[in-house]
């Protein structure tokens, strides 16, 4: 492994961690409900921005990881996280040369699609009503993500990693 290779790996895994511990903290607790899935913005972007460096498995683990941080049902995220790479490295190609409001769409239908999920399989389990502050975190994760697009282009760009 190259010196440039184990600088992706380590700036990869360092911004999984610290969206890990932005997932689990919560500043103010009345905000709670607005918090994004800080994690699938951070593997979108890497599956758009290194397709060949970062698979479906590798966002499967991390689902599975997140799963047991977050005490929910285990494969949850993990399939939510492998799908939603599975669909970025996929259409890697286009969300590269879209404006950032088609980028900002495609990352609404994610977090919807990931919200969806969620929803049925937590009311299979426990028969929870829908209510407007469920879905809170897929604005919110669509209106942050051109902030974590920049600060993770200016992360990678002055790495290096190509």
């Amino acid at each position: 492994m190259s010196r440039l290779d184990f600088a992706a790996t380590v700036y990869f895994f360092a911004t999984i961690g610290a969206a890990m511990v932005l997932r689990v903290m919560s500043l103010f607790p009345s905000m709670d409900v607005f918090n994004p899935d800080w994690i699938v913005l951070v593997l979108i972007y890497w599956s758009i921005a290194l397709p060949e460096r970062f698979g479906v498995f590798s966002a499967w683990s991390i689902g599975l990881l997140t799963d047991v941080l977050t005490g929910r049902l285990l494969g949850q995220y993990a399939l939510i996280y492998a799908l939603i790479c599975y669909f970025s490295i996929n259409e890697h190609r286009r969300l590269r040369q879209f404006p950032m409001v088609q980028q900002c769409v495609f990352v609404f239908l994610c977090l919807l699609g990931s919200q969806s999920i969620i929803f049925g399989t937590e009311s299979m389990q426990a028969g929870n009503r829908l209510s407007l502050s469920f879905w809170y975190p897929v604005l919110s994760g669509t209106l942050v993500w051109p902030l974590v697009f920049v600060v993770l282009r200016y992360i990678r760009v002055m790495a290096r990693i190509v």
